[in-house]
């Protein structure tokens, strides 16, 4: 049965070890890496929170959970009502949300932890409903289809077969795995309980083979996978241009958003657009340029150059120093005329000595 309008849950897949953001997320789950000053889970509930019927949000967790729970607790302030589900080893897309919906009796909305969109979710579950599917999936065009797992439809919607990076001569279709479902947990018996298990080579394949309904909603507007320091760097170049809309960066013109409490010394460069954050120190004849996000505490030292990087909280960049195209973690130590550059990762407590390139 397709469920009611009433108490619907969705169900968020953030038990990842978030390894191609690593270092970053060695100290910090993926869930709660910075966008700017907020989680970046909040922003997934913020679209989440669009579902009025949406009245509760499982967090499928595994990695560093006390983390996250020590952030959000019951979602008091997030606007949603949060519960969590740890796994006690990882159990795979398809494991961990029958572990998460065990209990579960109507329609579920899935969303994996990677992903930000400005998809319409109420439209999504309108056409599960109005198609009475078992399952629905949201696909999203991309520019290189060989990179990726494609997924074919007809042209009523139905999915006809999913294809694993194929060959050229394999291409059909543009569209892949945007990794937001709306499910029928009837459907969930048929997921092993004590071991992992695929959504996209076990479970998806499994409706196909029984002949149930199973539809595509393509969804062509603002979507990323944020898990590797490039796509990491993007979304917040995104929000500045106003590709994706959301706080600091809401407004019709890109402009330097600068907290109150940060302190610019007189002589300081600050190229739109940017973003500094509440208590941040920028010396006399610092620069900080275009597409440069400070996090909190930071300290920005005379003559320091920062274009085009990202930087997480209470770190120091000392004089003379050059951060470019870069991504430091918390409490980093950048040494007087070092050079970071050239898309370097640096984790949390990194210390690059005086005058070191990278």
């Amino acid at each position: 049965m397709i469920s009611s309008v009433v108490g619907m849950k969705a169900i968020l897949l953030a038990g990842g070890k978030g390894t191609r953001l690593r270092p970053l997320t060695i100290h910090t789950p993926k869930p709660i890496v910075p966008i700017f000053d907020r989680p970046f889970l909040q922003l997934q509930l913020d679209l989440i929170k669009k579902v009025p019927e949406i009245d509760e949000v499982i967090l499928s967790l595994n990695y560093q959970p006390r983390r996250i729970e020590e952030i959000y607790g019951d979602g008091g302030d997030s606007g949603l009502a949060l519960r969590y589900m740890i796994e006690p080893a990882p159990l795979g897309t398809a494991g961990a949300i029958r572990f998460a919906a065990d209990a579960l009796r109507d329609s579920v909305v899935v969303f994996n932890g990677d992903v930000l969109t400005e998809i319409d979710l109420q439209a999504v579950i309108a056409l599960h409903r109005e198609r009475r599917a078992r399952a629905t999936i949201v696909l999203t065009p991309v520019e290189n289809p060989s990179a990726y797992g494609l997924v074919e439809t007809d042209g009523d919607s139905n999915i006809l077969r999913f294809l694993e990076k194929p060959d050229a001569n394999q291409i059909t279709t543009d569209t892949i795995n945007a990794g937001i479902y709306v499910l029928e947990p009837e459907t969930f018996d048929r997921i092993p309980s004590d071991q992992p298990w695929s959504i996209e080579r076990s479970f998806f394949p499994s409706l196909i083979e029984r002949r149930e309904t199973f539809v595509a909603y393509v969804y062509r507007g603002y979507w990323i996978d944020i898990g590797t320091p490039e796509k990491y760097m993007q979304v917040h170049r995104d929000i500045m241009a106003r590709r994706y809309r959301t706080a600091p960066f809401t407004g019709e013109r890109s402009g330097a958003c600068v907290a109150p409490s940060a302190r610019i010394e007189d002589g300081a460069i600050i190229e739109a657009p940017c973003f500094i954050d509440e208590d941040v120190v920028v010396k006399a004849g610092a620069r900080i340029g275009a597409n440069s996000v400070i996090g909190r505490h930071c300290h920005i030292e005379e003559r320091a150059s920062i274009e085009g990087s990202i930087v997480w909280a209470n770190t120091r960049i000392s004089q003379e120093a050059v951060v470019r195209d870069a991504i430091l973690g918390r409490h980093c130590h950048i040494g007087r005329n070092a050079v970071v550059e050239g898309g370097t990762v640096l984790g949390d407590k990194s210390v690059i000595t005086d005058y070191t390139r990278l």
